[in-house]
């Protein structure tokens, strides 16, 4: 979990640590109403700073629907070695559609 703050930087040492990412490391940011990818790209327009944070430029945040102090789920994919923030919104409408009714059937 993390939280944007005014300059919509979000930063959790683990999950950068967790994909080898390191200070220097070039970044693509991509992103859609419900989620930002960010990967790993030698030609990226974004550099991870010396402190562990990803800077979400201020139109994609704006795309995405975040806003400072938003809380966010940060998940990695080794595999595919990128970073997904969600919006807790997205997360939220994820549990919400697999939990059961009161009947007892999924929604």
């Amino acid at each position: 979990m993390g939280r944007i703050d005014a300059s919509g930087r979000v930063a959790d040492r683990v999950v950068t640590q967790a994909l080898g990412w390191q200070p220097g490391d070039r970044l693509t940011l991509t992103g859609t109403p419900d989620m930002v990818i960010a990967r790993r790209d030698p030609t990226g327009l974004l550099t991870l700073g010396r402190k562990p944070y990803l800077a979400i430029p201020a139109a994609l945040r704006s795309r995405c629907g975040l806003h400072p102090s938003d809380r966010v789920l940060l998940a990695a994919t080794l595999e595919e070695d990128l970073l997904a923030v969600f919006p807790l919104s997205t997360v939220h409408d994820a549990i919400r559609v697999n939990l059961p009714v009161e009947s007892g059937g999924a929604r």
